[in-house]
This record gives C-alpha cells, sequence and structure tokens, in this order.
C-alpha cells in the first residue's frame, strides 16, 4: 500500500510512501534526476520492497534542478517531515542520491539526524569530493554499498573513508546499475538499516 505525500519546505518536493501504517521510515533518495533518476528508481523500488511491511518507506523526486544545493535541501527536508511522522527514521540514496544522503545527514539539525544511513554506489567525485568529508561528519551507523565492477563513478575514495572510519562496507560482483543484483542490494541495505531502526 503507498499514497502520495506532499514534502514541506520551500521546494516542490513530491514523494509516495510505501507501508504507511508501518511505526519507522527509511527515506529514500533518488539517483541523478539529470538522467532519468527519480523516485520510482528500480533500486529504490527493492530496497522499498525489501523494507515492507514492518519499515516504511519515502521514496520522493528532487525539486527543480539546483547543481545538488537543492537536492540535498530536498532530503533534509524529506528527513524532517518523517522524524515528525514516524518513530524512527533512516536514510538510503543510490548513485547521485548516496551524495545527497551522506550530505544531507552530515548537515541536518540533531533533531533530524538518521538513526542509520545507507548508500548503495556513492560516488565521490560529485560536489567537489564533499561526500567523503561528510562521512567523518555523520553521527550515525554508516553502511556503503558498492559494486566490484563499478565504472560509472569513483566510489574507492568513498569506500576508503568509511573502511578508515569503521563503517560497514559491503560489496557485490556487480556494475553500477546492479543489473541482476538489485534484490541483493536490497536485502543488504534493509538488514542494515531494520536493525538500526
Amino acid at each position: 500500500m503507498s499514497h502520495p505525500v506532499h514534502v514541506p519546505g520551500g521546494r516542490e518536493v513530491i514523494g509516495t510512501l510505501d507501508s504507511p501504517d508501518a511505526d519507522r521510515v527509511v527515506v529514500a533518495c533518488p539517483p541523478h534526476p539529470q538522467y532519468g533518476g527519480s523516485r520510482s528508481d528500480q533500486r529504490l523500488r527493492a530496497v522499498s520492497d525489501a523494507l515492507a511491511p514492518e519499515i516504511a518507506c519515502l521514496r520522493f523526486d528532487y525539486g527543480e534542478w539546483d547543481e545538488g544545493r537543492g537536492e540535498r535541501t530536498d532530503a533534509e527536508s524529506a528527513l524532517s517531515w518523517a522524524h515528525g511522522e514516524f518513530a524512527a527514521v533512516g536514510l538510503f540514496g543510490y548513485s547521485f542520491g548516496a551524495d545527497v544522503a551522506l550530505r544531507a545527514a552530515a548537515a541536518v539539525a540533531d533533531e533530524d539526524e538518521p538513526a542509520a544511513l545507507s548508500v548503495l554506489a556513492p560516488p565521490a567525485e560529485l560536489s567537489g569530493g564533499a561526500a567523503v568529508e561528510a562521512l567523518s561528519a555523520v553521527d550515525c551507523p554508516v553502511q556503503v554499498v558498492y559494486g566490484e565492477r563499478d565504472e560509472t563513478v569513483e566510489w574507492r575514495p568513498v569506500v576508503e573513508r568509511a573502511r578508515e572510519l569503521g563503517h560497514a562496507v559491503e560489496s557485490l560482483p556487480a556494475d553500477h546499475h546492479f543489473v541482476g543484483q538489485a534484490d541483493r542490494a536490497a536485502e543488504l541495505v534493509s538488514r542494515f538499516l531494520s536493525e538500526r531502526l
């Protein structure tokens, strides 16, 4: 069961809330909107399906393109809304959404911090490497999942920094899109988040 959500804030952010009757939720940040990324992304849907029905999932679309700044604001607004509606809130992001999620988790006020954060195929080169720096400022448990054959983004600096900080790091024999492995990636993500929410 799903229903639409308008995320309050200064931008037009529309989402879909799956399993709305749960008392815990994961906010899911989609991949790059200029390359077709949306809340309907297959990897976001797979994570939502793996969490259901015990944990809700808010999959949202970013507002008007704003070079990553507005998109981070959208994620922060989604976290704030989720904290007002649910007992526990986690955060997930895939690809560009992983960068957004890392930066949002590092920037939000204490009351809006996620209980746990999982990122899939995190790119180090977006936002001037801010995702790598953000890892040091995130206070919650973090999981980084990457594809060993991913040649689309430079994930290694994020993975290396996550290991240095003692965060959970998982690899799959997959490309950037996790072709044929989306369900396996979703299992890893959902297990990590559900154990910490």
